[in-house]
């Protein structure tokens, strides 16, 4: 079957990583299926991908909406054809302190950004398992490893997204399944998300540097798609977060209290008057990029958690043999 035959779906596929994303996919010749919430943003996603030829359908639903999610997935497979790969990128923020959020904005949170991905995720093994064939992206970031200040909402529904799918990939290897399941652990991008997302804080939000472009994203997802890796760790801030919170967290809470604080707000006050996508989509901001596109960086390397493990063996092996060798010489 040739990538012209076959079927992405993108759920948040009009802003942001997700547009991206669906670009990518639709360049490489796959029929793609955006999946959100705004009718303006679907229009205008759909209208740049039909421009490409792309074979494109769109479909106006919330990810929180379980029972929304398996319509939109039946209808796919009707009108597009067998789904193939499905790509769960949906996300919702509030940026803020604990006790400045309420509970009703950490359950919304939790319902699209956690649970999205759990409702992506079910309508797609509905149709793959039947096939025994199939690959689900899910797209996470390094603060599923690491979390940060300000942003506890979201980074504990990235840490709820990779339990739930590291349980999941036990199951698909117990039942000896075809299906394949990865995650792309992501750096920080320039995409819309912090001029919509929910604020509580004092200034204006923005990504902690290095920040990268969207499509450097979109580009590290299609290749998870092709390759179906474990994990992929994407950009130099992954490796430090993840790597680094495992051999010492007691250092880098310290260092994430000085720097993640300070390092996330703008010198910009934040508007009170400023919309935001928690619980209604926001129309006119539907876009790949957002406003820091002056530091955004174009590349990013990409490696696989078991390339990681080899090369971190390797290196404890290399090690190995000089103490034993410098050991020998001073006894000798």
């Amino acid at each position: 079957m040739t990538d012209r035959q076959q079927t992405a779906v993108i759920c948040g596929g009009t802003a942001g990583v997700g547009r991206a994303t669906a670009h990518a996919f639709a360049q490489a010749g796959y029929r793609i299926a955006v999946i959100a919430r705004g009718e303006q943003g679907l229009a205008d996603t759909r209208s740049e991908l039909e421009a490409t030829g792309a074979n494109v359908l769109s479909i106006a639903a919330d990810v929180a909406d379980a029972e929304a999610i398996d319509r939109a997935a039946d209808q796919i497979e009707a009108e597009l054809g067998p789904i193939e790969i499905w790509v769960n990128a949906a996300m919702a923020t509030v940026f803020g302190p604990v006790n400045k959020i309420s509970a009703a904005e950490y359950k919304r949170v939790t319902e699209v950004t956690y649970l999205g991905f759990v409702h992506g995720t079910l309508a797609a093994l509905r149709h793959m398992e039947s096939r025994n064939r199939g690959t689900i992206i899910q797209v996470g970031s390094a603060l599923s490893y690491r979390a940060i200040p300000l942003q506890s909402a979201y980074c504990a529904a990235k840490f709820a997204i990779r339990g739930f799918t590291d349980s999941l990939r036990c199951e698909l290897i117990h039942t000896n399944s075809r299906v394949r399941l990865t995650m792309v652990q992501l750096p920080a991008h320039n995409t819309p998300q912090f001029d919509w997302s929910r604020n509580k804080m004092q200034k204006r939000p923005q990504p902690v540097p290095p920040i990268h472009t969207p499509e450097v994203a979109a580009r590290a997802i299609v290749r998870a798609a092709t390759d179906a890796p474990r994990e992929l760790w994407l950009g130099r801030a992954s490796f430090q977060a993840i790597i680094g919170n495992m051999f010492m967290p007691g250092l880098l809470d310290r260092m994430m209290a000085k720097q993640a604080w300070s390092g996330q707000m703008t010198d910009e006050p934040a508007s009170d008057e400023q919309s935001d996508n928690l619980v209604q989509p926001v129309e006119g901001l539907h876009r790949i990029e957002g406003r820091f596109g002056a530091q955004a960086k174009h590349k990013a390397l990409g490696l696989s958690s078991e390339t990681v493990g080899k090369l971190a063996a390797a290196g404890l092996a290399v090690t190995g043999v000089i103490v034993i060798a410098v050991v020998a010489v001073i006894a000798g």
